[in-house]
């Protein structure tokens, strides 16, 4: 149960990055939906549970180190590809955006150059990837525990403490505000969008176990806690929906009405979710070009995080609203190939045994 519990914390990790925590993408892809956002948040749930069993799954029966083979596998030669290398361009270009985010942040709170937020997180980075794939797991898996806490908190005060009564939620929803034409495809989009660029984390996490319950029992507890982080956030955002239209960080609002401490508190969480999710694009990207463990990963890595470094003074905003809606779409073609392959291996017919041995 133990790591089952790090490959949730750290399935969590990579998928939880700023826009998460702070509030913001549950808001452009649930909340502004209303009450029909909760009904959004549960099909994200199970999405993300399935999807994760599958992708865990599917790198532990290939002993994945990287994505390749096993997009070459679901995809098939010439969409995986074109899949793969799509993929790991977006890991690049992730990366960028999370030390772009890095730097914002520092220059936000603190008021520092933003080259000094990159470059900090660059440096953590670089130190957490010198380590073996279990314990960058371990890793990515310590916030976490004080993410979902900070959540509850925020989300107890919300509907205990805030004026705002939800059963006048439906007069403040403003679908037209959110990033989905409507509340299902918003749901089915934000775990599409989010899954192209978890997938090769993924794959390579369960390419590290050798347990096929570890990888399921991860998956499922990694997916219930996505859905579990929105639900919670949707609800408290929910009571200051009247007020929330053009506030950058809804949940560091909220908790600065509680606390000073608090809104310090998850200032440092964000930073942390930045990291993880650094650590987890690099990983893949680097992964994917070289194979870990060997002589050459860390200069590949040292030289892709110096890349990433540069290509993250274009600037935060710029990167996420390039980078990020192209995801999506390349999102859907990867759930869409990985369900047609789960479909093809519940059909296909099982050898007969005789004594608990095949037969031809």
């Amino acid at each position: 149960m133990k790591k089952a519990l790090s490959i949730a914390g750290a399935y969590i990790g990579i998928v939880v990055g700023a826009g998460f925590v702070s509030g913001q993408e549950i808001l452009q892809f649930f909340t502004w939906f209303g009450w029909w956002g909760i009904l959004g948040g549960l099909i994200a749930t199970f999405l993300f549970c399935f999807y994760g069993v599958q992708l865990l799954e599917l790198g532990q029966e290939m002993q994945a180190t990287s994505h390749k083979d096993s997009i070459y596998r679901i995809c098939g030669p010439w969409i995986g590809a074109v899949v793969d290398w799509t993929v790991t361009f977006f890991l690049f270009g992730v990366a960028a955006v999370m030390l772009a985010g890095a730097g914002a942040l520092f220059n936000q709170q603190f008021g520092l150059p933003t080259i000094y937020g990159s470059l900090g997180m660059l440096a953590i980075v670089l130190l957490t990837l010198l380590m073996r794939i279990e314990r960058i797991i371990a890793a990515i898996s310590l916030v976490t525990p004080f993410l979902m806490l900070a959540i509850i908190i925020i989300t107890v005060y919300s509907l205990t403490g805030e004026s705002m009564n939800l059963h006048t939620v439906g007069q403040y929803a403003k679908p037209a505000n959110a990033a989905a034409p409507n509340w299902i495809i918003g749901a089915i989009l934000y775990v599409s969008y989010n899954l192209a660029a978890t997938a090769p984390m993924l794959i390579s996490i369960g390419g590290a176990m050798k347990d096929h319950r570890l990888n399921r029992t991860g998956g499922i507890l990694g997916g219930l806690g996505l859905g579990t982080l929105i639900l919670l956030i949707g609800l408290s955002m929910m009571t200051i929906l009247n007020r929330v239209e053009g506030i950058p960080m809804p949940t560091v609002f909220l908790a600065n009405k509680i606390a000073p401490w608090l809104a310090v508190a998850m200032s440092v969480i964000i930073l942390g979710m930045i990291y993880n999710t650094a650590v987890g694009m690099l990983y893949a990207f680097a992964a994917r070009l070289v194979q870990p463990g060997t002589p050459a990963f860390f200069p590949v890595v040292l030289a892709s995080g110096i890349l990433a470094l540069v290509s993250s003074f274009f600037g935060f905003t710029k990167l996420v609203g390039t980078v990020y809606p192209a995801m999506g779409y390349l999102g859907f073609l990867m759930m869409g190939a990985i369900l047609l392959s789960w479909l093809r291996s519940r059909t296909r017919p099982k050898p007969d045994t005789v004594l608990g041995k095949e037969t031809p």
